[in-house]
């Protein structure tokens, strides 16, 4: 065999080789992108909104002192349960005694002094009482001097009777402080409940609430009988939220249960600080979920997730959140056949995009339909305009959706053993 022979095979072994390759791409070409399909049927969805915050009660009390003193007993620890009026802690009432002491001392003097300044006033009126009769019935005897200043006298007693009442009364309001100081040496709880928070030990320093609110509190009590929880809710959902809406709660506490809530109160101003304002911080709004079985064993500040279910519908077509995708309107635009008559009443996402669904032909190629959704379940949307029912669509993958276009091939996924149909 010559050396030219040789090449010539070979050169037709190598064209044999591509040929064979290239048949086997455009074999596995015409099988079409890999997708799931599923029909469009009819369901029950829920839609909700779920945020995270803690368990609180709903009426609380942070005890703190009126006043600053040292601490000498507290009669109860913490998570006692406690009635109303209940006595709590003292604190050291002696400074408070003697000033007490003092100012009914003061009082005393006050009203020895009134009595005194009336005594005097009496005496100068008669004087001048009696002198004016002696000048009527004979002149000379006294005169018109002398009578000028026995009233003068008198005006000056009056005044002074005058002044004795003002000093009484200024020291009654000290020793009504001073009782009503020593009255704050002993705390009683201000409500029935639970001793959740206990900040002090005998021995330390009360301080006054109004100097350091925080530091300040000796002690909370807390109603435990009704329980809520507070979530913060982004502004894109709290919109859909309204009083009274149900809910499902979770408390870490308790994995395996759920209790059942309700919607008591939504915050009209936003829980971002004020330094957060000129950022791009995410904004939220506090919504109150009152826990309406919660268990006894809870606790404040417990980590809770409420499910707050804003609006439901019962067997409505639905597809897929995953299938609804949006393609730009320019590319559904043809010159062939009649326009599309979902198109017209189709939302539009931008300016030139529109939401659908790609539907899968007898062919097994898929073509782009525009429908409109209304609320969203956790896995699906309830389709409004578009769709009929048992339509097959293409409802995966993620990755698949993204890169159709009109007039692809597709072929199904074979269904694992494991993978069962959503409800």
């Amino acid at each position: 065999m010559t050396k030219k022979t040789k090449i010539g095979i070979a050169i037709g072994v190598v064209v044999l080789v591509g040929a064979v390759v290239a048949a086997g791409v455009a074999k596995g070409n015409d099988k079409g992108t890999m997708v799931r399909i599923e029909a469009v049927e009819a369901r029950d969805l829920v839609a909700s909104v779920t945020a995270s915050g803690q368990v609180l009660p709903t009426r609380k009390a942070d005890l703190s002192a009126d006043i600053t003193g040292r601490i000498t007993r507290i009669a109860v620890k913490e998570g006692d349960n406690v009635r109303e009026g209940q006595f709590l802690l003292q604190i050291d009432p002696q400074q408070f005694e003697a000033q007490v002491q003092r100012a009914e001392a003061a009082l005393a003097n006050a009203r020895a002094g009134l009595a005194q300044s009336r005594a005097n006033e009496l005496q100068a009126r008669r004087n001048f009482e009696r002198q004016a009769e002696i000048r009527k019935t004979n002149p000379q005897l006294v005169s018109e001097a002398e009578l000028e200043q026995l009233q003068t006298q008198h005006e000056v007693s009056q005044a002074l009777v005058n002044a004795s009442q003002e000093n009484v009364k200024q020291a009654e309001a000290s020793l009504t402080d001073a009782r009503w100081q020593l009255s704050r040496t002993n705390i009683y709880a201000p409500m029935t409940g639970k001793v959740t928070r206990l900040n002090v030990e005998v021995g330390e320093t009360a301080i006054m609430g109004t100097l350091n609110r925080d530091a300040a509190i000796l002690m909370t009590i807390s109603d435990m009988s009704m329980l809520e929880t507070k979530v913060k809710v982004d502004e894109t959902d709290v919109s859909r939220i309204n009083l009274g809406d149900s809910a499902v709660v979770q408390i870490d506490a308790f994995p395996d249960t759920t209790f059942i809530g309700r919607v008591v109160e939504i915050s009209n101003s936003s829980v971002r600080g004020a330094a957060a304002a000129t950022t791009d911080q995410a904004i939220d709004y506090e919504v109150t979920v009152r826990i309406l079985n919660a268990p006894p064993e809870t606790r404040p500040d417990f980590s809770s997730t409420a499910k707050i279910v804003t609006d439901s519908r019962t067997q409505v077509l639905s597809i897929p959140i995953i299938a609804l995708t949006v393609r730009e309107n320019e590319q559904l635009n043809t010159n062939d056949g009649p326009p599309n008559a979902a198109q017209p009443t189709t939302p539009q996402v931008g300016k030139r995009d529109v939401e659908g669904v790609f539907v899968v032909g007898a062919d097994n190629k898929v073509t782009f339909k525009p429908v409109r959704v209304g609320i969203a379940g956790e896995k699906h949307f309830e389709v409004l305009e578009g769709l009929e029912p048992g339509t097959r669509i293409v409802a995966g993958t993620y990755q698949a959706i993204r890169e159709l276009k009109d007039g692809q091939l597709i072929r199904e996924q074979p269904a694992t053993p494991t993978e069962t149909k959503t409800p």
